[in-house]
């Protein structure tokens, strides 16, 4: 048994003896991160020359000061990125910032590898050079989220698994079920829960959990607090995307169902 202080109360995980067990990062399949960077550059000349100190930008790259290479390729406007961008972004943009993105000449598109903590934060980095260069915010193909440029910038800075959870991963809180989408890009599987069995604080609760814990959770755990167990872990193939689309989780899907619901079941 190990556990998680919260605000609400103390958060366990209790181990079963089925073996299972996912988020063991052991899995041979390949993640990409995928970003939309939306910039009114003028000329190619003025994202170079605005590239903060150590950062280097090629035809084919981005280079960051450690020697790592993010693929990047621009991609002309089109009339139905803003709209979307708005939709999707989680945080609030500066004016000045909607004045970039309204005006965007360029959609900077910055692809690397995913499927760990550490090149999710790599790929933060990359994106917050891109932002100094002129970059209005993020756009995340995996999740189909956004962000505004200030706000991607003191998430990256932050070193908060926290903010790195907020930054990639949306929750759908559709019908009859709340899910999660994105955490492969952090090489664990997605959350889902019966909206019968739990609320969408819940699965926040225990993805928040998951990305900071060095501890697997799969199949066969219980979750449960000081009032006994509140949900069974139960594990599944990702079976909401397909499977060559950047959505897709090849680390599969966690599904919680409530202790309750499971003793009535029975």
């Amino acid at each position: 048994i190990f556990s998680l202080s919260k605000s609400c109360g103390q958060l366990y995980f209790l181990f079963t003896s089925r073996k299972n067990s996912l988020m063991n990062n052991d899995t041979s399949d390949t993640v990409t991160i995928t970003f939309r960077i939306p910039g009114n550059w003028a000329h190619p000349g003025e994202i170079i020359e605005r590239m903060p100190t150590g950062y280097r930008l090629t035809p084919e790259a981005l280079l960051l000061p450690d020697g790592q290479k993010i693929e990047f390729h621009p991609a002309p406007p089109d009339d139905q990125f803003v709209g979307v961008f708005q939709s999707a972004c989680r945080t609030q943009l500066t004016e000045e910032e909607t004045e970039v993105l309204h005006s965007y000449t360029a959609n900077l598109v910055l692809s690397g590898p995913g499927g760990t903590l550490n090149q999710a934060w790599t790929m933060m980095e990359a994106a917050s050079a891109i932002i100094q260069a002129g970059g209005a915010g993020v756009f995340i193909d995996n999740s189909a989220l956004a962000h505004s440029g200030q706000a991607w910038m003191e998430m990256a800075s932050s070193g908060d698994t926290d903010a790195l959870s907020f930054a990639y991963v949306s929750v759908i809180d559709g019908s009859p079920n709340i899910w999660t989408m994105g955490m492969h890009m952090l090489g664990l599987p997605d959350i889902e829960m019966d909206q019968d069995c739990g609320r969408g604080d819940d699965v926040i609760e225990i993805m928040r959990y998951v990305c900071a814990s060095k501890k697997p959770i799969g199949d066969g755990h219980i979750v449960a607090d000081e009032n006994g167990p509140r949900f069974h872990v139960f594990a599944k193939d990702d079976q909401r995307s397909k499977p060559a689309g950047p959505m897709f989780n090849p680390y599969g899907r966690l599904l919680l169902k409530s202790a309750r619901r499971i003793a009535e079941e029975n």
